[in-house]
């Protein structure tokens, strides 16, 4: 059974940093495209960023890049999501998923069939 557990969430003030973990099992996690996905008050789901766990390419959303990091440890079969320089806009709910067969650019939340069942994280102002 697959499973895609997320952890690391909570509240924290702007500017502050988090390290969100999806921990995977059930599944070859070198095959894999790993993504984290957020879902805003209010707002649709939007793709943060994702991984290839096979080569550790990964893409960012513009909304991220240069504050966000996610990195993958195989061995732990774990995805990290660090998250510095937060902003009040990044408040939302985020999910881990997983999906073969696709690269870390495919950071489409569509394409993605297994999830967790989210982490809150919130930004005061």
């Amino acid at each position: 059974e697959v499973q895609l557990v997320e952890s690391g969430g909570g509240l924290v003030q702007a500017g502050g940093s988090l390290r969100l973990s999806c921990a995977a099992s059930g599944f070859t996690f070198d095959d894999y495209a790993i993504g984290w996905f957020r879902t805003p008050p209010g707002k649709e789901r939007d793709g943060v960023s994702c991984i290839s766990t096979s080569v550790a390419s990964t893409y960012y959303a513009d909304s991220v890049k240069g504050r966000f990091t996610i990195s993958s440890d195989n061995a732990k079969k774990t995805v990290y999501l660090k998250m510095n320089s937060l902003k009040p806009e990044d408040t939302a709910v985020y999910y881990c998923a997983a999906q073969d067969a696709i690269i870390a650019t495919m950071c489409w939340g569509g394409l993605y069939h297994y999830w967790g069942q989210g982490t809150q994280v919130t930004v005061s102002s």
